[in-house]
């Protein structure tokens, strides 16, 4: 028996074009009636989720997603269709609301307590755990108005665990305190999922949703993409964005990336020219956006318009604040090309791409051994990595723990 169905739903909300505010602008608006634009947030959306399973949902923002999860907690109603839940569902969706400034620690927990439908003998003996938990024990009894957004949110999430649920609906929640509270959220998830809880789990983070989800749901734009096997999925989200796209979008993009790849930064005699440069995944396709760890393949193209003796290609990394991360060239790694002309490419396969997460800038260059460089494109192109670790930092160090 699944412990939700979801049958063709359908979310339109209906935003209105103008705003009344006082009594006469509401009179004479009886003249006039509102005009509304409408907005699609979920279209057609059908799936299962079994007892003891853990779901996925990835996308971009707007995809629909928290709608989604809204509408199962029975916060939202849908537009169409329906969201059948056979289990008692605990929501950890936006946590804090309910939450009084004015309100100690303690008190607050008693009352966030009290709306998650925890008894007054329950929150009692477990407020010494909660305020633990949060590592907020020396604060029960300072007003919330002077705890940081982060410490709110972790006093929430710890209150709200202490319920028992039975279907567990998570949006973003491991994204909330420091790496030491993080971690404990996912001990705590292990938990729930060890103790056979079904879980629906909107996150960004895809290593989280890879490491904790059997199956993963992908929407864009309020549309159902791809259902199926989390590690799939996933690939089909960072590898098949064009795919994802409505055509004028994908027509809007190319023109950026045309515009953005505009010879601004660029020198050298031209005896050889970069015609392009192109990413390939592990698929085999180009695009610009990658899991870390995973193959890259970057083509440069060219075009030598004479016979050009013992040229050198060259690459470099670039962090989205313009710092210099890796360098190398064909001289540096022992390649020794006699003479290149006419068109032609050369590749830099990436075994296994090791930067974590974030937008990097590459420059490519041709020159001679003497360093005259034929074309200079510096930071002319870009790509997307996302993250499939829970490491912190930049890059990976290869490296094990022993005790």
């Amino acid at each position: 028996m699944a412990a939700i169905e979801v049958e063709n739903l359908h979310k339109l909300f209906r935003i209105p074009h103008e705003k009344r505010n006082t009594v006469f602008e509401s009179l004479t608006g009886v003249l006039r009636p509102p005009q509304y634009e409408t907005f699609q947030a979920l279209n057609g959306i059908n799936f299962d989720v079994d007892e003891g399973e853990a779901l996925g949902i990835i996308g971009e923002n707007g995809s629909g997603k928290s709608t989604l999860l809204k509408i199962m907690a029975n916060i939202l109603r849908p537009t169409k269709g329906r969201v059948k839940v056979n289990r008692r569902i605990t929501p950890f969706l936006e946590l804090g609301v309910g939450f009084q400034p004015n309100f100690t620690a303690s008190e607050n927990v008693r009352t966030y307590a009290t709306i998650m439908g925890v008894s007054k003998r329950e929150i009692e003996d477990k407020l010494d755990d909660v305020l633990e938990f949060a590592g907020l024990e020396k604060f029960r009894d300072a007003k919330l108005k002077n705890f940081s957004s982060g410490m709110q949110v972790r006093l929430a999430f710890s209150t709200a665990i202490q319920t028992d649920p039975e279907i567990l609906l998570m949006d973003e929640v491991l994204a909330v305190g420091d790496m030491e509270f993080q971690q404990k959220c996912l001990d705590v998830l292990n938990q729930y999922r060890n103790e056979g809880v079904t879980i629906v789990f909107v996150s960004h983070d895809l290593g989280a949703v890879r490491r904790f989800c059997d199956r993963t749901l992908l929407l864009n734009k309020g549309v159902q993409v791809a259902l199926g096997n989390t590690g799939d999925v996933i690939d089909r989200y960072v590898y098949g964005g064009n795919e994802l796209q409505t055509p004028e979008a994908h027509e809007n993009e190319q023109v950026k990336a045309e515009e953005e790849a505009a010879p601004k930064n660029r020198w050298g005699d031209k005896q050889v020219e970069i015609a392009n440069v192109e990413f390939y995944d592990k698929f085999g396709n180009p695009g610009s956006r990658f899991n870390s760890f995973d193959p890259v393949t970057i083509r440069i193209f060219y075009q030598a318009h004479k016979k050009i003796l013992g040229p050198v290609f060259g690459i470099a990394l670039y962090s989205e604040k313009g710092d210099n991360l890796y360098g190398t060239n064909t001289d540096l790694k022992n390649l020794t090309i006699d003479s290149i002309e006419g068109s032609g490419y050369i590749d830099l396969v990436i075994d296994r791409l090791t930067i974590f997460t974030g937008r990097f800038f590459l420059t490519v260059a041709i020159h001679s051994h003497d360093h005259k460089p034929y074309d200079w494109h510096d930071k002319l192109y870009s790509f997307d990595v996302m993250p499939t670790t829970r490491d912190a930092g930049l890059f990976e160090i290869p490296c094990s723990w022993k005790l």
